[in-house]
């Protein structure tokens, strides 16, 4: 009995006191837990030590920025019936066409939350395998032509797989797509260390109508070899952005076009598990990845640029070795605008160029799976001056976050939840 009187008292004890941040978890634990983090003005959020003892940043304004707060918001659910919701794309007429991963669905859902059954048509992409799907974009054209854009992955006979892209025409009144067509298959299949195994798969439309799409290295989490790993071969699309025309071909202006040796789709290589994407105002491309332990990127993508991995982390490998030679740069590897250490596991990135938040103009949101909720970074001159975590009181995985057309900012939980962030 005392026993139960004395676990009452410090539960009781801990939530008086729930405002005070606990201290942080001893080293080599930090990746295995998120506390809640500390909003104080002109502070880092981050109170753990990083998993890499000797990480130090590069520049100022490289790790760790201040935390601000610019402005109040609300937080609306549109629905909370989807099933591991990974992207959204905005329809003319107000709906949102969203994928849902595994079992692979599109779905069309309303501001009221009105949900359509699952789209028609996407099926015959493997009729008798295992589909899972990713990304959704609009064509340039969507107005006149109705097509879409989506990656997806599949299981293979011989159990291997990678990530691919397809586009169809939407038939809203339908609820179906036709004329599925699949533009680009990545090279080489590989076998499947896990059906979720940084597949990568984000896609961003230039101005130029061209698109661009991640591939994960695929490596699964094994990288002892790291002399050897995919993402530094330019012989295969893993672990690279690449960027292609709108019927799946090599852009015109790719780096690496009539290079013996080298896939031509090829634009940036050195990626791991590339899990958000997004152009700013400036037509400037963004992306984040995930680190091993520690060292998750914001990168700023340049074309023929390598980015690094393995060679190059502010992370360490898992087994809490140095990865390598435990170095964080190298000539001729570029390094990341920003980088988090411990993680906060990004996915989903958006670029805010709404109006009904003018505080948050150009900031870059970046959700996340490990961090639990946004992260929202102020840019000035290219660089990280703030950040401010969001919605970690709701301890929800975000996998996406879009800026509306109406200025909202909308976010896409894991598990089943399509929010809408509106000003207080």
């Amino acid at each position: 009995m005392r026993g139960i009187w004395l676990t009452t008292f410090l539960l009781l004890s801990t939530a008086a006191v729930a405002q005070v941040a606990p201290p942080p978890p001893p080293p080599g634990n930090n990746s295995n837990s998120f506390p809640p983090p500390r909003m104080v003005e002109g502070q880092p959020f981050e109170t753990r030590p990083p998993e890499k003892a000797d990480d130090a940043p590069l520049f100022p304004e490289q790790t760790r920025a201040p935390f601000h707060r610019a402005a109040d918001y609300k937080v609306t659910t549109i629905t909370d019936k989807l099933h591991l919701p990974w992207s959204l794309a905005f329809l003319p007429d107000g709906k949102m066409l969203v994928t849902e991963k595994y079992p692979a669905h599109l779905r069309i859902v309303s501001q009221d939350g009105t949900m359509s059954e699952p789209l028609g048509g996407i099926g015959m992409l493997a009729p008798t395998g295992k589909l899972g799907v990713l990304d959704v974009v609009l064509a340039p054209d969507f107005a006149k032509s109705h097509r879409i854009y989506f990656s997806f992955f599949e299981t293979l006979a011989e159990g291997n797989s990678n990530t691919y892209l397809a586009h169809a025409v939407l038939d809203e009144a339908g609820n179906a797509v036709h004329d599925v067509t699949v533009i680009y298959r990545g090279v080489p299949e590989l076998p499947e260390h896990n059906f979720s195994m940084k597949q990568g798969g984000r896609i961003a439309f230039a101005r130029d109508g061209t698109l661009f799409m991640t591939v994960g290295d695929r490596d699964g989490n094994k990288v002892e070899d790291y002399e050897e790993a995919q993402a530094q071969k330019l012989d295969r699309d893993v672990g690279k952005i690449i960027h292609l025309t709108g019927e799946g071909t090599p852009a015109p202006d790719n780096p690496f076009l009539n290079k013996p040796g080298v896939r031509p789709e090829i634009w940036a290589y050195g990626i791991r598990s590339p899990e958000g994407l997004a152009f700013d105002a400036k037509g400037r491309l963004w992306e984040t990845e995930h680190g091993p332990r520690g060292g998750d990127e914001l990168n700023l993508i340049k074309k023929g640029v390598n980015y690094g991995w393995p060679i190059i982390t502010h992370g360490i490998d898992y087994s809490g070795k140095p990865l390598g030679a435990g170095i964080t740069a190298k000539a001729g590897m570029e390094q990341p605008v920003y980088y988090w250490d411990p993680v906060i596991g990004p996915s989903g990135l958006a670029v805010y160029r709404g109006n009904m938040f003018p505080a948050w103009k150009n900031s870059i949101f970046a959700g996340a799976l490990r961090g639990i909720g946004i992260y929202r970074l102020e840019m000035r001159g290219g660089k990280v001056v703030a950040e401010e975590p969001m919605l970690t009181d709701r301890k929800e995985r975000v996998r996406d976050v879009r800026v509306g057309p109406d200025g909202a900012l909308y976010v896409l939980t894991e598990q089943k939840a399509l929010l809408k962030i509106t000003p207080n």
